[in-house]
């Protein structure tokens, strides 16, 4: 690899803060308007036959799954943010590695998105509903998980080597 300008630190955890409060209040803004404007509604038809807002309570994970688990999410959530806080610590703060750092903050924010109607309302507020191949409902932070979760497998299989996640390595200085 060759030689890479650093990042600083500061800007790096005021970006990805920055970033995270953003996707997260945008998340949690469209669920305040779903459940104010399509709890006990019919379905809006945005686009006949493709795409609806239907509300829907999930009181699982993906695809309804583990209904009713929350304690079990709420725990997984915290080892997820305690990792990912080990991560951002320890990946180097290189232009290289900027990818990663951003599609983390994308993930972090939907995790965090999901976290919070969890633990406050018991549920996660789900409404966008693709008819045209009858998908699961889903919501902004589902988007934000999914969408970095596929970004970061392709690009740990196909930009970043192996060698590069040395920094993970507690033993590891530098």
């Amino acid at each position: 690899m060759k030689s890479e300008k650093n990042l600083s630190a500061a800007f790096c955890a005021v970006t990805g803060a920055a970033s995270i409060v953003i996707l997260t209040l945008l998340d949690q803004y469209t669920k305040i308007l779903a459940l104010s404007g399509l709890k006990g509604q019919d379905s809006v038809v945005l686009i006949k036959g493709v795409l609806e807002l239907k509300y829907l309570e999930n009181r699982g994970i993906a695809f309804g799954m583990f209904q009713g688990k929350i304690p079990f999410f709420v725990i997984l959530c915290i080892i997820f943010f305690g990792t990912v806080v080990y991560a951002f610590i320890r990946i180097p703060k290189k232009r290289y590695y900027l990818p990663l750092m951003l599609i983390g903050y994308i993930l972090t924010a939907g995790a965090l998105g999901n976290f919070i109607d969890r633990v406050f309302r018991g549920f996660v507020v789900d409404f966008i509903y693709f008819s045209l191949i009858d998908f699961p409902i889903f919501n902004l932070a589902d988007i934000y998980v999914v969408v970095s979760g596929v970004l970061l497998v392709l690009f740990v299989c196909f930009k970043y080597k192996e060698e590069e996640f040395v920094f993970f390595n507690p033993k590891h200085k530098g």
